[in-house]
Order: C-alpha cells, then sequence, then structure tokens
C-alpha cells in the first residue's frame, strides 16, 4: 500500500472506521486503529508467514474537490501524529458498484507514543468502561462502532470487536449491580445507541486517545 498524492480532480476518498470518543490526560480511553500486516506479524510472532492480510470493514466518504484542502489540513492536524498517510483501494459490499482505486486511510505507526501494542483484553474492557471525556464515554464509542460495522453489510461484524463490547458489557453488569443489581442488557445499549444518533451527545471536542 504505497504512499502517493491522490490528484484526482473528482476529489478524495477517505476511509473511515472509527469515532470520536475518547478520555481525558489523567483518565485516557481506548480506540482502534490500522497498522500494517507486517507490524501485526511483529507483535504476534506465531501468526503464520502465509495468514493473508485480513479484510478491514469501513465506509469511504468522498470529499468534493473544493473541500480537499481544507478537509486534508484538518484531518493531519488531528491524526498525522503516530500515523501514516497512505492510499489504498476501496472494493464496496455492494457488487454493482464500482471499486475506488485511491482512497485516503491513516495507519498507525509502532513509533507512536500513544501506541500500546497487545494488552490483556479484561483490562481493556476495564479501562473502556471507566473512561469518559468531554465528547463522551468511551464505552459509547465501542458500542456504537460495534453496531456501524454490524450495519455496513452480511459478514462486516469484526470479532475482536464484538468480543471486547461484552467484556465491557460483563464489567458493566458487575458495577452496575454493585449501585443497583440491574444488568447492562443488549437492549439498554440499543437504546443507548439510539440517543446517541439522535444527536444528544456532544461532539464538539478533540480528546487524548489511546489506539
Amino acid at each position: 500500500m504505497p504512499e502517493r498524492p491522490n490528484t484526482s480532480s473528482d476529489g478524495l476518498w477517505l476511509f473511515g472506521y472509527g469515532e470520536d470518543h475518547r478520555g481525558t490526560p489523567s483518565s485516557p480511553g481506548r480506540v482502534v486503529t490500522l497498522i500494517s500486516h507486517t507490524h501485526y506479524q511483529r507483535l504476534i510472532p506465531s501468526l503464520p508467514d502465509a495468514t493473508p492480510p485480513s479484510r478491514v470493514w469501513g465506509a469511504a466518504y468522498h470529499i468534493p474537490a473544493p473541500h480537499v484542502q481544507a478537509v486534508q489540513a484538518y484531518l493531519h492536524i488531528r491524526e498525522i501524529n503516530g500515523y501514516s498517510v497512505q492510499y489504498t483501494s476501496f472494493t464496496p459490499s455492494d457488487p454493482t458498484s464500482a471499486s475506488i482505486p485511491q482512497c485516503m486511510v491513516y495507519i498507525g505507526l509502532p513509533e507512536n507514543p500513544q501506541f500500546l501494542g497487545v494488552q490483556d483484553q479484561d483490562d481493556v474492557a476495564e479501562v473502556i468502561w471507566r473512561s469518559r471525556g468531554p465528547s463522551g464515554e468511551n464505552r459509547e464509542y465501542l458500542f456504537m462502532l460495534e453496531e456501524a460495522l454490524r450495519e455496513l453489510g452480511e459478514g462486516a461484524g469484526d470479532e475482536h470487536v464484538e468480543d471486547l463490547a461484552r467484556r465491557v458489557r460483563e464489567v458493566g453488569n458487575r458495577e452496575e449491580g454493585k449501585e443497583s443489581g440491574k444488568d447492562v442488557t443488549d437492549e439498554a445499549v440499543e437504546g443507548e445507541i439510539e440517543r446517541l444518533k439522535s444527536g444528544t451527545s456532544s461532539h464538539e471536542q478533540e480528546e487524548t486517545e489511546k489506539a
């Protein structure tokens, strides 16, 4: 996936796979990030060399040509610390739609001080449950990401995201049970997602992220 400029007069295609709920400097949350397959193999040495790169589900957003410069400038300020800009092809889930040959994507770098690498998933779930920042709760980010991936199409769910969401709900069941004896059910999570989609959650401030 070589880095190369996108000079299309038709605008810019941008690959997105997350949303902006983080934490605070004193209590940083966790967010997803994309890394190269080569770096992934270094993190997990037992992974067979023959294993092909995983498919990554997400959404491609088209930026009209007049707005490309402003959007890229904003994203570079927000994301460039610890990320590299790459271009890759994007294949829509709808087979009748044409593939996008160049789609800009941010790839995490191992030298990013915010990158934590492999961690115990129960520990990550605990952090996500308790982390909150000006834009909302870290668990909202995870639950909305899980729901958004499912809505992309058949087979779009992510096993890692779903497993982590399950662990966070288990933490919630324990914590909420201590206070009220109530469980964090799927219905409660779906209700929270609908509340967020309705626009009642603030998204006005950038926060510290841990990938």
